[in-house]
């Protein structure tokens, strides 16, 4: 009998987020929309709100055994304090339909997006956050505990709202105000503590973690030293802050000639159960005369490549991202990886290199539970639109019509084999 690349209890699967496939939402993102801060509307994204029995059906015809989907804020608390039960019921359907197929959820419970009210009363620089975020935790919770999830991830890339919420100005609230980036990073990080100890204390089996964006980084310009140090000293924070506050406690928050702040997270220390972590691509970094002295590119420096979105395929880095998560001693989860390709050639050699990686990372006995790609269909892409096609699913974004692209069927022979065959 062939000997498997992948042991038999690893996971398989897919993410999706709300905001971006469930349509009719209105909350922050679609107010940024309306002021024309993305290249096209979300709408109704995928119409995913009303198909989600047949998007879970080409879960299982993909042979995937793992799901990971976030709850829409701004559906379950549209006004502060009064939840939609409507909304909630929906969302346990979709997790009972997924269960009756065989498929293991992991929930998200905040995906950039925020109810219209958030930022004007409980915003991220406000304590008044961490109590909101609590809340809406445990109204979740009490919906969906114990019987239905046992895989919880509090936020997704933490670091990407935070530089591009408060620093650069380009998502909501559209700030950039350093002192505010800190404040609200510390308030992010209290409130994933007080919303991990809601889902530890109303379900035992609750495995609780975060999704973390990783990136590769290298200098713009190799000769310069100026550059090297910014691609050192940039490479750190962005990578590590998150995981060291919620493994240590403490949050460092560094940035070349700009900031340097530290802050006590009181019960971060081991309050993560799992690291999710997120990786796509490889940016280089060096000095420039523009916004914050910083200027960033991506480059096919092996040839294979960029993606529709101009990204560098580069499984390189995500090697050693996945040693470095695994010194902060939980087991991890590949909570997103894929890329931009509407041609659908280049999308089975991302994967194949990338889960390489995966399984070499097992190899060396790194304990990585699973991997879900990005994205089970094609959807809206914040501020690129509905432009690029991330999905292992094809969407016609006026029928709806979803097909299988080729790598569909690949996928699912690794999946059932557990062998990684060439693309």
């Amino acid at each position: 009998m062939p000997v498997r690349d992948f042991p038999e209890s690893f996971f398989f699967g897919a993410a999706t987020a709300a905001y971006q496939v469930e349509g009719g939402i209105e909350n922050d993102w679609s107010a940024w929309e309306r002021a024309g801060k993305t290249k096209t509307p979300c709408g109704r994204a995928v119409d995913h709100w009303n198909r989600f029995e047949q998007d879970f059906e080409l879960l299982a015809q993909a042979g995937l055994k793992a799901y990971r989907m976030s709850l829409e804020w701004a559906r379950i608390e549209p006004e502060r304090g009064r939840f939609d039960d409507s909304a909630l019921r929906r969302y346990r359907r979709m997790l009972e339909r997924l269960r009756a197929l065989g498929i293991r959820p992991m929930v998200t419970l905040h995906y950039f997006t925020h109810p219209a009210w958030f930022h004007e009363q409980t915003p991220w620089t406000s304590p008044r956050s961490v109590e909101a975020f609590e809340r809406l935790a445990r109204r979740i919770a009490q919906n969906e505990a114990g019987d239905l999830v046992d895989l919880w991830v509090t936020l997704n890339e933490p670091m990407v709202l935070l530089l591009g919420g408060f620093v650069d100005g380009q998502m909501p609230p559209g700030l950039s105000d350093l002192k505010a980036f800190a404040s609200a990073a510390e308030n992010m990080m209290r409130a994933r503590v007080a919303a991990r100890g809601v889902l530890k204390e109303l379900s035992t089996a609750a495995q609780v973690g975060i999704a973390h964006n990783c990136m590769a980084l290298a200098p713009r310009r190799g000769w310069s030293p100026v550059d090297r140090v910014i691609a050192e000293r940039s490479y750190e924070p962005y990578n590590q802050a998150i995981p060291r506050a919620l493994t240590t406690g403490e949050l460092f928050l560094r940035m070349p000639l700009l900031l340097d702040r530290r802050a006590r997270i009181d019960g971060g220390e081991r309050s993560l159960d799992f690291l999710g972590v997120n990786y796509y691509s490889r940016i280089h970094i060096g000095a420039s005369l523009g916004r914050l002295g910083l200027k960033i590119d991506y480059r096919d420096v092996h040839g294979r490549g960029l993606t529709d979105l101009g990204w560098e395929q580069y499984p390189e880095g995500f090697a050693r991202i996945l040693r470095e998560m695994a010194t902060w001693s939980v087991p991890l989860w590949i909570t997103e990886n894929g890329l931009a390709d509407a041609s659908g050639v280049k999308r089975n050699r991302y994967l194949h290199d990338h889960l390489a990686v995966v399984r070499d990372a097992i190899r060396g006995g790194l304990d990585v539970r699973g991997y879900l790609h990005w994205s089970l269909l094609d959807n809206f892409e914040w501020l690129e639109g509905l432009g690029p096609l991330f999905g292992l699913y094809r969407v016609d974004f006026d029928t709806m019509e979803r097909t299988p692209t080729p790598s569909v069927e690949w996928l699912k022979r690794v999946v059932e084999t557990g062998r990684l065959e060439a693309p």
